[in-house]
């Protein structure tokens, strides 16, 4: 038995070989559409899903965190190790922070000698996912709980995260942004870059075709990237495969990158970016 196992859930972009290979149990997130439930990456894919969401007369939405799936992934968690650690989005996006800390006061009865710590991690996506792999590549050398939690926080604190969203049309749909922005992104045809850095998401360029946007990405990554240390990158895409490979490409060919990657970006964020967003997750090692 392992002396600690990993827990996490859909909005981590993890590809599934990976989540096979570290045996990682990831909780699906809930979406509704047309008023029928789905759990990401079970009954629906991000392929099936980009495909309904252009077609669909609502938006579709998330459904409320419950704790159950995290108390389940914990049941099966605890056959594997004598101790969890499970990592969230940021609590800052969702309630599944809060969700994974009750299913933890719930298993307390049910799981008694296993010790469960959750991580409110202050990156999302796949940078959410590169944490994640680190834990789990940590757990599986033989780290303790806390030799793991420290590995983990250390490698939230220098993830950078940058993605071009193609459309605001969805954000506005969902009631994220003005209908006045819309206007001006369809009228520009801006793709704007937005960040993420401790639970907080900000625009920091406004490129007007995505071939630009990989540009100023892939500047942002010069800057950010630690002179002579290996890069690991997670390229992630929403039904845009092939810019997502174009991305993968340059990067390989720009960076020594001990890790590189690409994963679909979730449908249960991509029920707020819509198909054609385009972004990198990504740290330099120590």
């Amino acid at each position: 038995m392992k002396k600690v196992a990993i827990v996490t859930d859909t909005t981590a972009c993890i590809p599934q070989e990976q989540v096979a290979k570290y045996d990682i149990e990831v909780v699906p997130v809930q979406l509704i559409f047309e008023d029928k439930a789905y759990r990401d990456g079970i009954d629906i894919s991000p392929t099936e899903f980009y495909a309904l969401l252009q077609q669909a007369n609502k938006p579709p939405t998330t459904s409320a965190s419950s704790p159950d799936p995290y108390l389940e992934a914990y049941h099966k968690a605890s056959q594997k190790a004598k101790s969890i650690l499970c990592l969230t989005e940021p609590s800052k996006f969702s309630a599944m922070f809060n969700s994974a800390l009750v299913a933890r006061q719930m298993a307390k009865s049910a799981l008694p000698n296993v010790t469960i710590e959750v991580l409110d991690c202050t990156t999302a996506a796949a940078g959410q996912g590169l944490v994640t792999l680190t834990a789990a590549r940590a757990a599986a050398s033989g780290q303790n709980l806390n030799e793991v939690t420290e590995t983990a926080k250390s490698i939230m604190s220098r993830v950078n995260l940058f993605a071009a969203l193609d459309t605001l049309h969805y954000l506005v749909k969902g009631g994220r942004v003005p209908q006045a922005a819309a206007l001006v992104n369809s009228l520009l045809k801006i793709k704007p870059i937005f960040t993420l850095n401790h639970g907080e998401a900000h625009t920091v360029a406004l490129p007007r075709t995505i071939p630009s946007a990989m540009k100023r990405i892939l500047k942002m990554m010069e800057k950010k990237a630690v002179k002579g240390q290996p890069l690991h990158v997670a390229v992630m895409h929403a039904d845009a495969p092939d810019k997502a490979v174009t991305l993968r490409n340059r990067i390989a060919s720009q960076f020594d990158c001990a890790e590189l990657f690409i994963t679909e970006f979730t449908p249960v964020m991509g029920v707020h970016t819509g198909p054609g967003l385009l972004g990198v997750a990504f740290y330099s090692e120590d």
